[in-house]
């Protein structure tokens, strides 16, 4: 779904109930410095955006200015093609077979898994219905 806005950058969509996608981003904010806002999908306009809340609580989001979303791994490499230094040739390689495939199922696995990984919590695991909304940070 494509909408016109005013907006001059993307918008990074993420779960702020998830710590480890919060410690993601705030990570890519300080190192990679990528020219986009980043926001919790819970506090986001996401009708605005243009967004449905399910694909919001599946998978970080990159909304472009002009209104197209890309999910997951494709968002991660939109984010890179936006940052600092080498990482936008990185955001590129992975829009390419066959290493948008390797993204895309790297990306599913550590989504499967954030629970488990640094800065992971239990509530990563829990469905977002199951989880309790708080302000962000």
């Amino acid at each position: 779904m494509r909408r016109r806005t005013t907006r001059r950058r993307p918008v990074l969509v993420y779960d702020g109930d998830c710590a480890f996608c919060t410690s993601s981003v705030r990570f890519a904010e300080r190192r990679l410095r990528p020219r986009c806002e980043a926001t919790p999908w819970q506090f986001a306009d996401l009708a605005r955006l243009g967004v449905d809340r399910r694909r919001a609580e599946h998978e970080v989001l990159w909304v472009t200015p002009a209104g197209s979303v890309y999910g997951g791994a494709q968002a991660v490499a939109r984010l890179l093609m936006s940052s600092r230094g080498g990482w936008p040739v990185v955001g590129a390689l992975l829009t390419l077979p066959p290493m948008r495939w390797a993204a895309h199922a790297a990306y599913r696995l550590i989504a499967r898994n954030r629970h488990r990984l640094p800065g992971g919590t239990a509530a990563c695991a829990l469905p977002s219905s199951a989880r309790s909304s708080r302000q962000p940070s």
